[in-house]
C-alpha cells in the first residue's frame, strides 16, 4: 500500500471507537496496544463495512430487478360480475345474449365453473380516490375493457368472473384493445362494428375514419362500409331477421338505393317487417333493392315402378332436399335408406 493511500485511510478513521470505556468498572479496553494496531484495525473495520454496504446494494439491486419484472403487470382476480359495468364504448349488442348459440356458450362457461380466459377491466375511480370494495349502493367498481360475453354469462350464471385488473387506462387504449380482442376471438357483426366506429368518431376519439383504421390496424374500406351500415334508417334495419346478419358488402347497394329511391326503399322495408322471420337475409336484400324474384330450379322427379315416387329439389344455396310422395317410403326401410345415402355420399 502506498504512503499516499495509507494517509488517506488514516485521515478517514473515526478514533472514538478506540477510546477506553469510562465509568464501567471491570471492563476491558478494546483499544489496540500500539498505534500501528489502531490504524490496521480501523482499516480492517472500514473494509468490512464496505463489503457489507456492497452486499446490501447488490441485494437491493436484485430486489428492484425482480420488482421491475412485474411493472405494468395485470393482476388476475375473481370478481363479482355485479360490480362490473359496460363501458361507454361497449360494442356488443344485447342480441348477442339470446338464442341457441348464446345458451350453448353460457353452458360451456357453466361447465367450466367460470370463464377460463380472463376478461379485462379497468377500475372506476370516483373523484381522486378508488371506491371502497364492495362499492357503494348502485355503484360499480370496475368497467369492462373487453370480454362482454364472458362477463354476461357469469352474471347470468351467478359465477365469479376471472378478470385482469388495471388501475388506469385511457379511452383510446380501451377502444383499441376491445376492437383487437373481438377480431381475434369472435368478430362483431358488420352492423355492430359500424356502430362502434361511428360512436368513436362522433365522440372525437379519432379525428377521422382513416386515422381510426390506421390506429386499429383495420381495412379502411371495410371500416367505412361498416359505418354506412350502422347509419341505415331503423326501418331498413328492422326489415332483416336481425341486424347482426346484415353483411358489409350490402352497404353500398343499400346506400345507393336510399339515395335514388328513399321513399320506395322505406316503403318496402316497412312491408318486409311483418314477414322478416320467414325470409332469409338474401331474400330481404333482394326485396329491399327491388330485385326480380329468382326463379327456383324445378324439382327433379324420381321414378319407381313407373310412377313418380320422390323428387329432388336444389335450393338457391345448393341445399338439396329429397321429398317422397305419400306412401312411397315404407317406415320399416328408413334405416336402410339412411345407410344407402351414407354409402352413396362416402363413395363420392
Amino acid at each position: 500500500m502506498s504512503k499516499k493511500r495509507l494517509g488517506a485511510l488514516v485521515g478517514e478513521i473515526d478514533m472514538s471507537a478506540f477510546q477506553k470505556r469510562d465509568g464501567n468498572p471491570g471492563t476491558t479496553s478494546t483499544r489496540p496496544a500500539t498505534g500501528v494496531g489502531m490504524v490496521m484495525g480501523a482499516i480492517s473495520g472500514k473494509g468490512d463495512l464496505e463489503r457489507k454496504l456492497t452486499e446490501t446494494q447488490e441485494n437491493l439491486d436484485h430486489a428492484n430487478q425482480r420488482l421491475s419484472e412485474y411493472d405494468g403487470a395485470e393482476l388476475v382476480r375473481k370478481l363479482d360480475p355485479a360490480t362490473i359495468r359496460r363501458s361507454r364504448w361497449a360494442n356488443r349488442d344485447e342480441l348477442n345474449f339470446v338464442g341457441a348459440n348464446w345458451e350453448a356458450f353460457k353452458a360451456e362457461i357453466g361447465s367450466a365453473g367460470g370463464n377460463v380466459e380472463p376478461i379485462k377491466v379497468r377500475r372506476v375511480f370516483y373523484g381522486k380516490t378508488p371506491p371502497s370494495e364492495p362499492p357503494e349502493a348502485g355503484g360499480k367498481a370496475f368497467e369492462i375493457v373487453y370480454g362482454h360475453r364472458r362477463h354476461q354469462a357469469c352474471l347470468e350464471l351467478g359465477l365469479p368472473v376471472s378478470a385482469m385488473v388495471v388501475d388506469t387506462m385511457e379511452d383510446r387504449a380501451l377502444f383499441a384493445e376491445m376492437d383487437r380482442e373481438n377480431r381475434e376471438r369472435q368478430n362483431l357483426s358488420a352492423w355492430e362494428q359500424g356502430r362502434m366506429y361511428n360512436h368513436a368518431l362522433s365522440e372525437g376519439l379519432f379525428p377521422s375514419i382513416r386515422r381510426l383504421a390506421e390506429e386499429l390496424g383495420v381495412n379502411l374500406s371495410n371500416a367505412a362500409r361498416s359505418c354506412k351500415l350502422a347509419q341505415l334508417p331503423e326501418d331498413v334495419v328492422r326489415a332483416f331477421p336481425s341486424p347482426l346478419v346484415i353483411q358489409v358488402r350490402w352497404a353500398k347497394p343499400l346506400s345507393d338505393a336510399l339515395q335514388s329511391d328513399p321513399d320506395g326503399m322505406l316503403e318496402r322495408a316497412r312491408a318486409l317487417q311483418a314477414e322478416r322471420d320467414k325470409l332469409t337475409p338474401a331474400e330481404v336484400i333482394d326485396r329491399l333493392l327491388n330485385q326480380p324474384a329468382k326463379d327456383p330450379k324445378p324439382a327433379i322427379p324420381i321414378h319407381a315402378r313407373g310412377q313418380t315416387a320422390a323428387s329432388l329439389r336444389i335450393g338457391p344455396k345448393g341445399r338439396a332436399v329429397v321429398e317422397f310422395e305419400a306412401g312411397a317410403l315404407d317406415p320399416a326401410r328408413h334405416d336402410a335408406l339412411v345407410q344407402l345415402i351414407s354409402d352413396f355420399l362416402s363413395a363420392s
